[in-house]
């Protein structure tokens, strides 16, 4: 089976590096930036900051800092028209996966015009996206360094995923010092989206070796630093260390998908607007037990990877292990312990379901699944 293995052309990493990054970006030759942003960044200086970092460079730039949570096509429309205002040859954005992927909508109107509807699916586009630069501030997503893009249609109350290889970032940049000032939640919520990152791509019918070893590392890092983190988030190489597994966590999904985890959640977020990664933590056991019957063996690869002694278990055994030490860390977290506590209605399945059906997320699940099957997953995890 041939595959293709999409990842940005430049990666600067580690403690310290937003510095280098700029240098690299001077190098491009670009004269003005739009910097994609959220509000509480921009009030926090931090977007101010790498405005004054860009100018030291000799590039101009102007923030646009109306990337919501779980963005929407009208962020994406209203950044548009200020990058075309402004007239800004590439762009910049700074922040968690909503920023990454408001930008990447406004970065590919640009070039392809139309509406980010428009692209809905799998490689709709046509162009190559205006240049974007990917600064991270969280770890969990993975949306600085990947194909992935997640806006979500208003009028729908659908999220869209839009899985393009021009919407790769140009350059992504993870310095774990611009991470020091996630919350305990945001800290958890992105972790355990990593974490379902690496564990859905490990079962994909389309992993890998390449995406198998980036996944199962990921895995034990975050299964090694992820409380660390929450527990003190300035704790530098717990830091570090969510940095390089969310990473290798994308790398894995950039290039072997995801599955019903993912095609579920995203209709929780685009009904409910609720956070991705708390979604996702929540759905992540209970589809991977709806899955263990095909993929008992990779399941039990898991569980190893997450510090269970699982060589002399059965495979049924060793995918329950791994269910158990996914449960095991949601919990010592503190994610909630179900979809009630996150305001989903029971009367809201049979849509939510119908809707999840027709996520291209669900394509690479290892099982396939039908109405009543998705539904029955909602519910258990309800």
């Amino acid at each position: 089976m041939s595959s293709t293995f999409f990842i940005p052309a430049v990666n600067v990493m580690g403690l310290g590096c937003l510095d280098e990054a700029m240098t690299a970006i001077r190098n491009y030759g670009f004269r003005k930036a739009l910097i994609v942003t959220d509000v509480g960044l921009a009030r926090a200086g931090v977007a101010g900051r790498v405005a004054d970092l860009l100018a030291l460079q000799d590039i101009a730039s102007v923030i646009f800092d109306g990337a919501k949570p779980n963005p929407s096509t009208a962020n994406v429309e209203s950044g548009l028209g200020l990058l075309k205002e402004s007239q800004c040859d590439f762009v910049v954005s700074l922040g968690g996966g909503s920023p990454h992927d408001c930008a990447k909508g406004i970065a590919l109107c640009a070039t392809n015009g139309g509406q980010i509807r428009d692209y809905e699916g799998v490689d709709r586009s046509a162009k190559p996206q205006l240049p974007l630069i990917a600064i991270n501030t969280t770890a969990g997503t993975a949306s600085e360094m990947t194909r992935f893009c997640i806006i979500t249609d208003e009028s729908r109350h659908v999220k869209m995923a839009i899985v393009d290889r021009n919407v790769t970032p140009l350059m992504s940049v993870n310095d774990p010092a611009l991470m020091v000032a996630m919350p305990k939640g945001l800290t958890a919520a992105t972790g355990m989206d990593a974490l379902t990152h690496a564990v859905e791509a490990y079962v994909s019918t389309a992993a890998s070796p390449i995406t198998d070893a980036c996944a199962l590392k990921a895995i034990t890092l975050i299964s090694n630093n992820l409380r660390l983190a929450v527990r003190d988030g300035h704790d530098l190489a717990a830091r570090e260390n969510m940095a390089y597994a969310q990473f290798l966590a994308g790398m894995a999904f950039n290039n072997a998908s995801l599955g019903f985890v993912h095609a579920m959640a995203h209709q929780l977020g685009g009904f409910y607007d609720l956070p991705h990664g708390v979604c996702n933590a929540v759905l992540l056991p209970h589809v991977q037990s709806f899955n263990a019957s095909v993929c008992a063996t990779r399941l039990t690869d898991v569980g190893h990877a997450m510090g269970g002694d699982t060589f002399r278990s059965s495979p049924e055994e060793g995918a329950q292990a791994a269910i158990a030490a996914i449960v095991s860390l949601a919990r010592d977290v503190e994610i909630p312990a179900g979809l009630r506590e996150l305001g989903m209605r029971l009367d809201d399945v049979p849509v939510l379901a119908a809707n999840a059906l027709k996520d291209a997320c669900g394509l690479t699940n290892p099982r396939a699944a039908d109405q009543r099957q998705i539904e029955e997953i909602f519910r258990n995890a309800f």
